[in-house]
């Protein structure tokens, strides 16, 4: 007489492996185990701000025999990676524009961490730790994110003005970068409505919509409005910059000034006149509130508003106003300084 299969141990059989077809059926297999040596990192993101130190976790569960590991930055737009640092667990060496801010932290025997000492602009993006053992090698990503402001940036001589290149140095020479689009997206969900398009870090042209009407974009739904890809010599657009927290102080100075006499009220105070990513980032981290326009220097005047009112800008939301490009010549404003701590 054959013998009889408990009806419990049928169901650890058969159920486990229904389970299993169910999932491949759906093209969804059962997750993959992961990485052998690496330990997943609990937190994906590190935050972090401009100045400041940031450490990126990579530790390995168990050691094998002989082993590398690579940091390397994955560089958004240009389809390619930017070696950081490669140790072999005793030794580390660095490479590329991190030099002697990159190291590894060594906590302990196992401990492949980056830290990256005076965070910049540039330093934001995409990171991976990689394990090279000559036999399986393994990786994971981190992404460190600064906390900042995205500012909308065109010439004196009017909109549409830069190529991709032109886009990318102004925004320099303003105490930011171009922005990421994530940076653009986090702006837009914080507040950022602006009608003109821009260039971003990628090398596509967009423009956030919070309140759609017919002159910007026409009335479908809010969004990130995009030009897609476009020829970066050749196409003319804004800028839209980054940039993040101070190591200094903006301030203003009162009177009735021309470009170059604001110049000199702010050496004389030892100070510079503000680059307009100086101004964003004092209203954006100190709450810088001030009514009265002051010159910049590229030549622009504006005044941050971080808690509107009747007669001080005529809007009803926080942000930098903009008095455009007076004459230089025109004695009519103050200015804002900045000083390093």
């Amino acid at each position: 007489m054959p013998s009889r299969i408990p009806l419990q141990a049928l169901c650890c059989v058969l159920v486990p492996w229904a389970f299993t077809t169910f999932h491949q059926a759906l093209g969804n297999p059962a997750p993959h185990p992961g990485p052998h040596y690496l330990l997943l990192p609990i937190h994906e993101v590190i935050h972090s701000r401009r100045g400041a130190t940031a450490t990126l976790p990579c530790v390995l569960g168990t050691s094998p025999p002989s082993y590398k590991v690579r940091w390397s930055k994955v560089e958004p737009g240009e389809l390619r990676e930017t070696i950081i640092l490669i140790t072999n667990g005793l030794h580390a060496r660095g490479y590329g524009h991190l030099g002697g801010r990159a190291s590894m932290r060594r906590g302990h025997r196992l401990d492949a961490s980056l830290v990256i000492k005076n965070v910049r602009l540039e330093d934001e993006g995409r990171y991976r730790c990689e394990l090279i053992n000559g036999i399986e090698d393994e990786s994971v990503a981190l992404t460190l994110r600064l906390e900042g402001v995205v500012f909308p940036y065109q010439p004196s001589r009017g909109r549409y003005q830069f190529n991709y290149f032109e886009a990318k140095q102004a925004c320099e020479e303003q105490d930011g970068r171009l922005a990421t689009y994530s940076q653009l997206y986090q702006a837009w969900t914080e507040g950022l409505d602006w009608c003109n398009a821009g260039w971003l870090l990628e090398g596509s042209v967009r423009y956030p919509v919070l309140n759609a009407r017919a002159p910007c974009g026409g009335h479908g739904r809010p969004g990130i409005r995009s030009y897609g890809p476009r020829d970066r010599s050749r196409d003319r657009y804004d800028a839209f910059c980054f940039t993040s927290a101070l190591a200094g102080q903006v301030f203003f100075v009162p009177g009735r000034l021309t470009l170059s006499e604001a110049h000199a009220a702010c050496r004389r105070r030892g100070a510079v006149v503000a680059k307009v990513g100086h101004l964003y980032a004092a209203w954006k981290f100190s709450g810088l509130d001030r009514c009265d326009g002051g010159w910049l220097a590229d030549g622009s005047v504006r005044f941050p508003i971080t808690t509107p009112r009747p007669r001080c800008g005529g809007l009803p939301d926080p942000g930098v106003r903009s008095f455009g490009f007076p004459r230089p010549q025109q004695a009519a404003y103050g200015t804002y300084c900045y000083a390093e701590k």
